[in-house]
């Protein structure tokens, strides 16, 4: 097993590292961390247990992960932090681990671009390939979809839902979950169509993003209560060729959460 391990980085005993690791200066790998192959953590980042970090990692320096959850209920109790593979974490970052009162994990999944100052709390879950900007702050319990763009200084209120493909303008605030698909920004944030730009480079079909616009239409234009743009976006998936980013739309809207943005 082939490590770099810097002179002055300290490793605890019961850390496991992968093929290739490479660990800066003054970082410090703390009990129960288990550090993935190809995984490159820069200097002076503090990286606590119970944590387990997935494949060919970026951290970059002064980032801490999986220190104990910022909440005043947490008494000690065994929960971790998960990290997949191929992530960019960028300076400054905090991911906390989870709490008992949820999942007891927070988690980031694969391929994700986490850029300077990004603060993850407790019980967070996010996706896949997202983006998150400078100083985007997550609060606990959120849940992000994958391929989620957050702009810089996004700041998410505990338990808000953020849907796949969505994106926020800078500075938006949320208080309330955004649907999949939708463009949101504003204090606090309010919908603004949908992510058309961002579908066509993901290679998603011109009749699915119509169908999408459709869909956006009957959710925040037609005077629909919830429920019944609900079931109109529904019944609307079944006559698509792609049925599934309608029904995930749908899925989406009839499930438990803090109610949509408006």
């Amino acid at each position: 097993m082939a490590v770099n391990i810097h002179p002055t980085a300290l490793v605890d005993a019961t850390a496991r590292l992968g093929d290739n690791v490479s660990i800066g200066a003054y970082t410090i790998i703390g009990a129960g961390v288990e550090i993935g192959d190809d995984t490159w953590i820069g200097p002076h980042v503090v990286i606590n247990g119970p944590t387990r970090i997935g494949r060919a990692n970026r951290i970059f320096q002064f980032a801490s992960l999986g220190e104990m959850p910022q909440d005043k209920k947490y008494a000690g109790e065994s929960t971790r932090l998960e990290i997949g593979d191929r992530n960019t974490i960028r300076e400054f970052c905090t991911f906390n681990r989870g709490t008992a009162q949820d999942a007891g994990v927070t988690r980031l999944g694969n391929d994700n671009w986490i850029m300077a100052y990004v603060h993850l709390a407790h019980d967070c879950q996010i996706g896949d390939h997202t983006i998150f900007a400078n100083n985007a702050q997550l609060a606990g319990h959120v849940h992000v979809g994958d391929w989620a763009i957050l702009g810089g200084f996004t700041v998410v209120h505990q338990f808000v839902r953020i849907g796949a493909h969505c994106i926020t303008g800078m500075g938006s605030i949320l208080f309330q979950d955004v649907p999949p698909f939708v463009t949101a920004a504003g204090s606090p944030v309010a919908p603004h169509g949908i992510n058309s730009e961002g579908l066509k480079r993901r290679g998603f079909a011109a009749e699915t993003i119509a169908a999408l616009r459709r869909a956006y239409k009957t959710l925040y234009r037609s005077g629909l209560k919830l429920d019944e743009a609900t079931a109109a976006i529904a019944a609307e998936a079944q006559t698509q060729g792609d049925p599934a980013p309608l029904a995930a739309l749908a899925d989406f809207l009839a499930a438990p959460g803090r109610g949509i943005i408006r």
